[in-house]
């Protein structure tokens, strides 16, 4: 019994699934749209707008904090310095994820997940 698990499971361990979320959070950040599974999206995108929410506030805490699972400098700049100022005004909704269809070889539902775009400046 699955009671209080919440997330899917991927087929994966917990260490496993983690490094993935972590991996793919650092591409979609280094990009900003990836293309994947439609689980794998669902999946990312809370873990990806929290780090979002974070890297909002440039504080040597909250850089730790999302340290922990963005371990490329250059992403975790970019993330700080870009990325986190462009959604200053939004409180949330940062990423979205838009269904491809099937692929071919196995039929597994693709879908795009990529960073929404700039909040235009509230008069």
């Amino acid at each position: 019994m699955r009671h209080r698990k919440r997330g899917r499971q991927l087929s994966r361990t917990a260490s496993h699934k983690q490094a993935m979320l972590r991996n793919m959070a650092t591409s979609l950040f280094r990009h900003e749209r990836i293309r994947t599974t439609e689980a794998k999206a669902k999946e990312l995108r809370p873990f990806a707008e929290k780090l979002v929410t974070l890297s909002r506030t440039d504080d040597v805490h909250s850089r730790r904090q999302v340290r922990r699972h963005i371990q490329d400098r250059e992403v975790l700049a970019k993330l700080f310095d870009d990325i986190g100022p462009r959604f200053e005004g939004r409180e949330g909704g940062y990423t979205r994820v838009l269904k491809l269809g099937a692929r071919k070889g196995d039929g597994a539902e693709l879908a795009l997940i990529e960073l929404t775009e700039r909040v235009k400046a509230q008069a």
